[in-house]
């Protein structure tokens, strides 16, 4: 049992002293917030401030990273430092001023999250099947690379090694970009009617789930790499642009060509384990609005040995039924429709494209 200090008690720090806590580690957590340490230490089942840690993992906001790992790196002379901050080059450039503690210190960033924050939005699986970036430099000692894998294949995350400079690059794209397009579009908003947003389906929710992130933890973030942020929100306005002009000049071949690019673009999206995306059928199933309805559904599926991919629902205030699409391979979605429909269920036929 290795002894880790966990230093921040919010969602992803939580999650990860829940998770090696459950693959056998000894946890102790730390949080400068009274009530979220507490609750954390709850989570875990911390007794007593522990033994001098073995590994310390800083899941800190990104401007409090140096400095943590600076004063815990000569306060704990043989502890490994881990971190998980969702920017990397200038963390790195502050602490290889103490070469000694950059031979410690294995920078990281899982690519796991939720838009709700706090320990106790916290889960011991959240890690699990997900990319867990790490940058180490050539300051970085073997140890430390070792420790770092050793945590990652613990929580159950898929290791992926890049520079610094490239992480925070792509991070800019993938994960920087997309909150600002769900915060923006969440601000729109704000022009629309009570009533109006009471019909809002599910694309809408889909969309802009991400704004309903920690708008401190973001703003930080977005700051912090403003200049390859600010390169997508370029480009961004510039498509704004054309597909606007089209629109105002009724130019309906040109609308038809942006809104065909995006879709050959989200292909490029991979799908489970950074495989080629699954092209799958989509099977809509109407149901009444009572209890035991989807494990009614599951019920029918396991029946037919089907494996289903995915599942959406669809349900407003006051309605009397719902929708239920399920997602799975072709010849799974036909079997699964003969089934439900000899069942006498409310089953559309299958479908390529869930629209």
């Amino acid at each position: 049992m290795k002894n880790v200090k966990v230093i921040g008690a919010g969602l992803i720090g939580t999650s990860i002293a829940l998770g090696l806590k459950a693959a056998g580690y000894h946890i102790t957590i730390e949080d400068e917030y009274p009530e979220a340490e507490a609750i954390a230490q709850n989570l875990v089942g911390q007794v007593g401030a522990g033994e001098i840690p073995e590994i310390v993992i800083i899941a800190t906001p990104i401007s409090t990273i140096p400095g943590l790992i600076i004063t815990l790196g000569k306060l704990y002379h043989d502890s490994i430092f881990i971190d998980i901050g969702g920017l990397k080059s200038e963390v790195i450039a502050d602490v290889a001023v103490f070469p000694e503690i950059m031979n410690r210190f294995c920078p990281t960033h899982p690519m796991a999250g939720r838009e709700i924050a706090g320990a106790l939005a916290a889960r011991a699986d959240l890690f699990q099947g997900r990319i867990w970036i790490y940058t180490p430099t050539e300051m970085t000692g073997e140890c430390a690379i070792h420790t770092a894998l050793e945590i990652i294949d613990s929580l159950g995350g898929v290791p992926v090694v890049l520079t610094a400079e490239e992480h925070d690059e792509a991070i800019a794209g993938i994960s920087h970009f997309p909150q600002i397009i769900s915060s923006l579009l969440s601000v729109s908003l704000e022009n629309i009617s009570e009533e109006y947003l009471s019909l809002a389906g599910q694309g809408l929710k889909d969309v802009s789930r991400l704004a309903g992130s920690d708008p401190d933890l973001w703003s930080e973030l977005l700051h912090a790499n403003r200049h390859a942020v600010s390169e997508y929100l370029a480009a961004f306005a510039d498509s704004l642009n054309d597909l606007s002009t089209s629109l105002l000049n009724d130019d309906l071949r040109k609308t038809h060509e942006i809104l065909e690019r995006g879709r050959e673009n989200h292909r490029r999206i991979p799908g489970k384990h950074r495989g080629k995306p699954r092209e799958y059928w989509y099977l809509p199933i109407v149901i009444d609005d009572k209890p035991g309805q989807l494990a009614r559904i599951f019920e029918v599926c396991a029946s037919v040995s089907v494996n289903v991919e995915d599942l959406s629902i669809e349900h407003s205030p006051g309605q009397q039924t719902g929708l239920v699409t399920l997602a799975m391979s072709e010849s799974d979605s036909r079997a699964l429709y003969e089934k439900f429909d000899e069942e006498g269920w409310k089953v559309h036929l299958p479908r390529e494209s869930i629209g």
